[in-house]
């Protein structure tokens, strides 16, 4: 019911105060689109993470705010540091409202595993999710493989037929972390859909679906890097 309000509002803030850009734009939410359109089982996106905003910019460079108010359930749920966007309860509600379910990073581990029960439980209902398989932004300011947070594998072994969208996103002026990207900056996007699988089972199946996953992300930054 909000989603008239809170989703074009973003989008702006984004396009006309950050003045943020996409480079190809069309082409990446048509591959998204068809991605929705074609693939009927659970949908996961993976990202590389360098700044707090990422989760809002990979959606914007997705969908646009029309195109969202139509495919409300393309809008990607995801799972932010609640110390950082849900300290207050205003703040947990506004984050819910938008489609956060937030955690405490090594937190107790029974809210962590609730919290994650939840968020499969929703991608397992058609809606799209959104996770960092890194577990935090890069401190290196590239992917890090040895930083792989296992839960994402335990996400996608527990949704029959998922597929994972890797998404490489970076600006132009991102050399390194930070909490949002420069303003004016332009983003290079990449998408690559696959479908991370496993004989292993337990921890060990949850690490080798969440490697699998990073590698792949290493690769789409090596792409990244060559090509400037």
């Amino acid at each position: 019911m909000l989603s008239p309000i809170w989703i074009p509002a973003v989008c702006a803030l984004m396009r006309f105060w950050f003045r943020y850009r996409i480079d190809d734009v069309a082409a990446a939410r048509r591959k998204y689109q068809e991605i929705r359109r074609t693939h009927q089982g659970p949908l996961l996106i993976c990202a590389n993470h360098l700044t707090m905003i990422d989760s809002a910019v990979i959606a914007w460079a997705l969908g646009s705010a029309w195109w969202y108010l139509w495919h409300f359930s393309a809008v990607p749920w995801n799972m932010p540091e609640r110390n950082n966007f849900a300290a207050s309860l205003a703040a947990r509600m506004l984050a819910y409202i938008m489609k956060c379910l937030p955690v405490v990073r090594g937190g107790p581990r029974a809210d962590v595993t609730n919290t994650l029960n939840a968020f499969i439980a929703i991608v397992a209902g058609g809606e799209a999710g959104l996770l960092f398989p890194e577990g935090g932004r890069s401190r290196e300011g590239r992917v890090d493989i040895d930083a792989t947070a296992y839960g994402v594998g335990r996400v996608v072994r527990e949704l029959p037929g998922c597929r994972v969208l890797c998404v490489y996103l970076r600006g132009a002026r991102q050399d390194t972390f930070s909490d949002v990207p420069a303003r004016g900056d332009r983003f290079y996007v990449n998408l690559r859909l696959i479908a991370p699988t496993t004989t292993a089972t337990g921890l060990r199946g949850d690490r080798e679906v969440a490697r699998r996953i990073v590698q792949e992300l290493v690769d789409m930054e090596r792409q990244y890097f060559d090509g400037r």
